[in-house]
């Protein structure tokens, strides 16, 4: 996408828009996607895949118009980890409400909606935990942790981090690989002509951000991080 956002960058320099604007539309995008995924079949999770690119693209933009003109903020950078805790949680959330089947002719199963909405609460604990030990340092007055500090202490400890780090299962519920782990459950669906491959799926995201919630906070009690 960087690509593509850098041959966008020149177009937007001159223009009235500011970064904070752009990072406005990309929230607007990436919360669009989790609403689109209520619109059944594969209509739905493919505009869900491509609005969340544009989500990506706006995500990329932003910084480097605001870096091009020197508009860096604080506010900026606010923004768009607010930006990222909204539309992730909206993607995941719109997936279990899909797996619910709440705007089908039968009965809605709400078990599905809940899984989802705890995959989007996975996702956000995810997040904070890592910006959280930024707000924990700062309080303390010490500085921000530097990329060493995260290696746990515990060498078993520190291989299980770089197996699960080899393998990324963690980024099927960030964003971008979640649009597109969508989009392959639908076309499965649509195979299948039900709702077993989509449900699977919101089962899996789930047990992925719970395992990842807890193992993320065991890596960053057992780092350096908060030292």
């Amino acid at each position: 996408m960087r690509e593509i956002s850098l041959r966008c960058d020149p177009y937007l320099v001159n223009t009235r828009i500011t970064p904070n604007q752009l990072t406005y539309l990309m929230v607007v995008a990436g919360i669009l996607a989790g609403a689109a995924l209520l619109v059944p079949g594969l209509t739905g999770a493919l505009v869900a895949a491509v609005l969340i690119q544009l989500y990506l693209l706006l995500d990329c933009v932003d910084g480097e118009v605001a870096r091009w003109r020197k508009q860096t903020s604080i506010t900026g950078v606010y923004l768009d980890r607010v930006g990222h805790y909204l539309c992730e949680a909206a993607l995941l959330v719109g997936f279990g409400v899909r797996g619910a089947d709440a705007f089908g002719d039968g009965r809605p199963e709400w078990l599905w909606a809940f899984l989802g909405t705890l995959a989007a609460l996975g996702a956000i604990l995810i997040k904070a935990e890592t910006d959280l030990v930024d707000v924990a340092r700062s309080r303390s007055g010490l500085p921000a942790v530097k990329d060493e500090a995260a290696t746990p202490r515990s060498s078993g400890l520190a291989l299980a981090r770089r197996a699960a780090a080899a393998l990324k299962f963690h980024r099927l519920v960030g964003g971008v690989e979640a649009s597109l782990f969508i989009l392959f459950v639908a076309v499965l669906d649509m195979i299948g002509g039900d709702l077993f491959w989509t449900r699977l799926g919101i089962a899996v995201l789930a047990g992925i951000a719970i395992l990842q919630t807890l193992l993320h906070l065991v890596s960053i009690l057992a780092s350096s991080r908060l030292k």
